[in-house]
């Protein structure tokens, strides 16, 4: 049996800092989802054909954007397009934004564009062979003082996460976790909160070995 196609795929970790304690956005997936079904995840999802076409009103950073390649501008729109589907949070800036997509036309009628300027590309995994889906996922950490609106309102969210909740960082391995999860809350914990690491991880999983990396530059 031939295995799954390899998606390309942008999540997002967002932090805020509350009472002097950093913490972490997640949700759960559903029981009955094909892919990690009941886990507790960051928001993410795929790379729609259309994301590439997205305005963003800021680029991402000339590091991130050259970490990234030429997919860049893709990966952006498509973190920002998930975090805003599945939770209801948007990371943008005010711009009138008339001519807008279909699947951005509820972020533009708050009057805003989609920014990645705040998005920091931390994190590169590959999910393994033998999974009924597989990703090429890139990982972008966010503060959430760069999002708009009320940060404990999640009433605009879709029902593909729930229990939407921030989360200590330093409880969030303690919660039923994917294992790259785990590795990222980690590796997230141990840099600095809000900017680029110095070189990004990259787990890579094929059918004859898993490789840890990192991407330079």
């Amino acid at each position: 049996m031939a295995d799954m196609p390899i998606r390309d795929a942008a999540t997002v970790i967002v932090l805020r800092d509350i009472a002097g304690d950093r913490h972490v956005l997640m949700g759960q997936r559903g029981a009955h989802a094909a892919f990690m079904p009941s886990k507790f995840v960051f928001p993410g999802g795929a790379v729609d054909a259309g994301d590439a076409s997205v305005p963003l009103a800021t680029a991402l950073t000339p590091t991130c954007s050259a970490r990234l390649g030429q997919d860049a501008a893709a990966l952006a729109a498509a973190a920002i397009r998930e975090l805003w589907e599945e939770t209801g949070l948007a990371l943008g800036i005010a711009d009138p934004w008339p001519d807008a997509p279909p699947d951005w036309q509820t972020f533009a009628h708050r009057g805003l564009r989609p920014s990645a300027a705040a998005l920091r590309f931390v994190f590169r995994a590959i999910t393994p062979p033998g999974r009924p889906r597989r990703f090429d996922a890139r990982f972008f950490k966010v503060p959430a003082k760069a999002l708009s609106g009320d940060l404990d309102d999640f009433s605009l969210a879709s029902d593909e996460l729930s229990h939407l909740q921030w989360v200590p960082l330093a409880q969030a391995r303690a919660l039923d976790l994917p294992f790259i999860t785990e590795v990222v809350l980690a590796e997230v914990a141990r840099a600095d909160p809000y900017e680029a690491p110095a070189s990004v991880p990259c787990f890579k999983n094929n059918d004859e070995e898993s490789l840890f990396l990192r991407l330079r530059g």
